[in-house]
């Protein structure tokens, strides 16, 4: 069986890590926590022009997408350099919006394909708070089958995650309702995003540790040598690769069970990299100041937004009782791949 992206998907993921690479990501993030969002807002118009809004907005709205393999893999990286902002709530909104149709999907879609509009997204399914609503140009709220505009928003409230500003929006009286839409929808995506955007995370963090296991010094020997480091970093790389197949499924599939249980297998596994990372790093781990703080709290952060682990476990258990079958991915070419953009 081939499960691998194509050429070209590969490609634009390796363009993503290179642009990453040299934005100084950390420092954005950093600025981020303290509610300073120019290095972020500037990071966010770089990846819009990559294309990587348009990718989950229709080309009936100026966009590429939905192409749901590609914006995993986009997320993957957009985990491993821990970009900060509202990013998998504006690409759930933009699936929200597109189904919704009509002035309102014409009126944004084409600005968040673009980069011109950064806007949040709350709903039952995700808790009652929306991400970096004071760095937004829109909050939307989705309450069962009612999407409304909410009037403003509260102050920001403590989070795991200080780049993960959270704010409770203001939505009645006066919020603008937008019609009816599918917000069950909109949250299989948004879980989605969070499972890949926790596996860029967890390979982060592995090979952040990896590279501190090879250069820290005990005993006259690097620690990485010894045999119960070892033994942590393969169960890390383990876990990790395991969960890679589960998002990639997830991702031809779209099926909700498959969206659940690689939200379960990245998060945990994400999770499991964190609590690696503090261990093989020492005190040093805990340190604020040090930018290995960056992913280990996202890790913790992304576990359980858009789905705890007992949710997935849930929706997984729920969907095999029911006798819903999910569709298993058949061998897989470099064209077949290219079939999911539809």
């Amino acid at each position: 069986m081939r499960f691998l992206p194509d050429p070209e998907q590969a490609e634009f993921a390796r363009t993503l890590d290179r642009m990453l690479a040299a934005a100084d990501t950390p420092s954005a993030a950093r600025a981020w926590a303290a509610g300073e969002h120019a290095a972020g807002r500037a990071l966010w118009g770089r990846l819009a022009e990559a294309g990587v809004f348009a990718l989950g907005v229709p080309e009936a709205y100026e966009g590429l997408g939905p192409l749901p393999v590609e914006l995993a893999l986009a997320f993957v990286e957009l985990g491993r350099h821990a970009v900060p902002g509202p990013l998998v709530e504006t690409v759930a909104a933009a699936a929200l919006l597109g189904r919704l149709g009509g002035a309102v999907a014409k009126d944004w879609l084409p600005r968040i394909a673009a980069g011109q509009a950064v806007v949040t997204l709350t709903m039952p399914e995700g808790g009652p708070y929306a991400l970096d609503a004071d760095a937004t140009d829109a909050v939307f709220v989705a309450d069962g089958a009612r999407l409304a505009l909410a009037t403003g928003h509260g102050p920001v409230r403590a989070s795991l995650d200080p780049a993960r500003r959270l704010f409770r929006p203001r939505t009645a009286p006066g919020g603008e309702p937008l019609g009816q839409t599918d917000a069950a929808y909109a949250a299989d995506r948004a879980a989605f995003l969070t499972a890949a955007q926790s596996l860029g995370v967890g390979l982060a963090l592995l090979w952040r540790t990896v590279e501190y296991a090879k250069q820290r010094r005990q005993f006259g020997a690097a620690i990485g040598s010894f045999q119960a480091v070892k033994h942590r970093l393969a169960d890390t790389f383990t876990a990790l690769e395991f969960a890679r197949p589960l998002l990639l499924g997830a991702a031809v599939t779209q099926a909700p069970a498959d969206i659940a249980a690689a939200k379960l297998a990245c998060g945990e596994a994400a999770y499991a990299a964190a609590r690696t990372a503090l261990q093989v790093h020492g005190a040093i781990g805990y340190t604020a100041e040090y930018d290995l703080s960056l992913w280990i709290t996202k890790a913790r952060a992304l576990r359980t937004a858009w789905g705890s682990p007992s949710a997935c476990r849930a929706a997984v258990l729920r969907s095999r009782s029911e006798g819903a079958r999910t569709p298993v991915p058949g061998p897989r070419t470099p064209g077949a791949w290219r079939s999911s953009r539809g």
